[in-house]
């Protein structure tokens, strides 16, 4: 039969179609998974419509989820946890919906031929040696390893490429319906023009002076939930950090100058070079490239370019005359930045830019020291700690309270009224505070990490009610937010007086007062030192309107000019309004896809054995 032509945008090839099949398959076989085979006479999970569903192909469709789910979280999951999630059961459910199109595809004769077979699987890179053809022995290779043999894969592709034709066939009609993109193109790119007057403290007829002990009294009680302390724990602790121990650590000398030879690429640096890197395959194309760089026809750069290579791809670092092997001397030959080779290395036929020289440095013993012995004494320090963990914790298990190991070891303890947001003292530390949020009334004490290797353990005390703070120890936050708050409430009446007279026919010019202009703007434009929320505002108004918008510490009048619809002619609208109708096509497209797998599946009778389901689940 012969293809349907593709829309515009869309190449329709056996490899664009099955990519998602063939990657996640050949990745399972690159990564070493094989399904052995689950032996009697269970082959299959079940069927849809008289297909089965094998149990290698459910095995490896979980394994290749699990793989995916592993990646993304960087953790591994059991087959307990993938059941809780649903991934067997989303599995299974795609494994179904696969089914039912495979058999829609036969009932309506949708196949693909050998040849388009063949072709794409000449084409899978996985498949090719090093030379860039396709290689048998690793194409058998990579389908013993994900328990498939040729007939297998190649059927999978056939059928792949079958249920890719039937789906364009059913989605090739989807369009973007005209009274979803309107409404949504008039949205993100109608345009405003207006005029916001910005009021600040300086624009007041009589400034704002202190509150008396009264008015800031009032105020304090008005607004008593802003200065109220959360609610919180008192808490007991005992706590041991590295810090704490370093008075008691000594460090031979012997022992420095051990750490100091160990280290000594680290503190005697020979000279070194800043060199990029670019290999030929024969000495006749370096000796023309060089000639090139020499004359300056081209730059590294470009020449990088010109073989698809970027400039971190040749970018050796800095680098010693050991590490350039054969092209040490060329290189360092040169006095200043400039070009060497072609020299042959291990890689083939090699040119050269160096950027920078490194000259050769060393730091005596006696400059190292200070550094060598705080690193050894922090070192020293936290493996005590670390030593100490269990004895710690058998103190704690035989009985011993929070309060007996700061009095009776070496730990130290303290109290602490904990809240939300302190991060003083030991609570500068996120393992305390999440220790201190978690901790309960009746909680055995533990010994728990500080991030840097310290230990601690704590008991709650007793909970602490939210509190306020006293006014007299926050008198100056109070008197600043009650003279931010009377100059935005006398700013609103200056403004509120504003908007009465441009209501009533004059404009800002004839109240002397010069506002900021802005026109063709959008929803997703930014005002310049100006609130985000003044754009929404100005979208929320008809035209002449005039607003009053109140900021933490100015006032602003806006006044709306004109509103525009999109001009169709402008490139980035047009552009907009494609991207917009593109956007729903693809929705419409999978819903459409969507409703249509879902009325095969219903069409067709679906069995499931959960013996061999199980079998296959115990299997991982």
């Amino acid at each position: 039969m012969s293809k349907p032509k593709p829309k515009s945008g869309q190449k329709f090839s056996a490899k664009n179609i099955a990519a998602g099949f063939l990657m996640g398959l050949l990745a399972l076989s690159l990564l070493g998974f094989g399904v052995e085979g689950f032996g009697g006479s269970a082959r299959s999970i079940g069927s849809v419509g008289g297909r089965d569903i094998s149990t290698n192909e459910y095995a490896r469709a979980l394994q290749n989820e699990l793989r995916v789910v592993q990646s993304q979280t960087g953790q591994s999951i059991t087959m307990e946890q993938a059941r809780l999630f649903g991934l067997d059961q989303m599995v299974r459910e795609q494994l179904v919906t696969t089914a039912a199109l495979n058999n829609e595809a036969q009932r309506l004769g949708i196949s693909a031929g050998d040849e388009t077979v063949q072709r794409e699987i000449l084409q899978i890179s996985a498949f090719q040696g090093l030379g860039g053809q396709f290689d048998r022995e690793a194409y058998r290779f990579a389908l013993q390893n994900a328990g498939l043999n040729e007939s297998e894969f190649e059927d999978s592709i056939r059928e792949d490429v079958s249920r890719s034709i039937l789906q364009l066939a059913v989605i090739s009609a989807a369009r973007a319906p005209d009274m979803l993109v309107t409404p949504l193109l008039n949205h993100q790119a109608q345009t405003r023009d207006y005029s916001i007057l910005s009021l600040r403290s300086d624009d007041l007829a009589t400034p704002v002076g202190m509150p008396d002990d009264a008015e800031l009294q009032a105020f304090y009680d008005a607004n008593i939930d802003s200065y109220t302390l959360p609610e919180g724990k008192r808490i007991r602790y005992a706590w041991l950090t590295p810090d704490m121990l370093i008075d008691t650590v000594e460090i031979d000398e012997a022992i420095l100058r051990d750490a100091y030879e160990a280290r000594a690429q680290e503190f005697r640096q020979p000279e070194r070079r800043l060199v990029e890197r670019l290999v030929f395959a024969d000495l006749q194309q370096a000796e023309d490239a060089m000639a090139r760089l020499t004359a300056g026809d081209i730059s590294f750069v470009d020449l990088a370019a010109e073989r698809g290579l970027s400039i971190e791809d040749t970018d050796m670092g800095d680098v010693t005359r050991a590490q350039l092997g054969t092209a040490a001397d060329a290189v360092f030959a040169l006095n200043e930045p400039g070009f060497a080779g072609p020299v042959e290395t291990s890689l083939g036929p090699a040119v050269f830019q160096m950027n920078a020289i490194l000259a050769a440095r060393e730091t005596p013993f006696e400059d190292a020291a200070p550094q060598l012995r705080e690193e050894l004494v922090a070192d020293r320090a936290r493996r005590i700690l670390s030593d100490d963990l269990d004895l710690f914790e058998d103190l704690l298990a035989g009985g011993a309270t929070v309060e007996e190991l700061a009095s009776e070891t070496e730990m130290r303890g303290g109290e602490l009224d904990w809240r939300t947001g302190e991060t003083a003292g030991i609570a500068a530390y996120e393992s305390f505070r999440s220790a201190a949020r978690n901790v309960q009334d009746g909680d055995f004490p533990e010994i728990q990490i500080l991030d840097d290797g310290g230990l601690f353990t704590l008991e709650l005390i007793e909970d602490l009610p939210p509190i306020p703070r006293p006014l007299d120890d926050i008198r100056t936050q109070v008197t600043g937010d009650w003279r931010r708050a009377q100059i935005v409430e006398n700013l609103r009446i200056q403004a509120d007086e504003i908007v009465e007279a441009l209501e009533g026919g004059a404009d800002f010019a004839a109240l002397e007062l010069v506002p900021e202009r802005f026109e063709g703007m959008r929803r997703s434009d930014v005002l310049p030192d100006l609130p985000r929320d003044l754009v929404g505002t100005a979208f929320d108004m008809d035209t002449d309107d005039v607003r009053v918008v109140a900021g933490a510490d100015r006032v602003f009048v806006i006044q709306l000019h004109a509103i525009s619809d999109p001009d169709l002619m402008m490139d980035d609208v047009a552009g907009l309004r494609d991207a917009l109708s593109e956007q729903l096509a693809q929705s419409v497209a999978q819903d459409l896809f969507t409703y249509f797998s879902s009325a095969l599946r219903q069409s067709q009778p679906i069995q499931f054995n959960q013996q061999v389901i199980d079998a296959v689940h115990a299997n991982f």
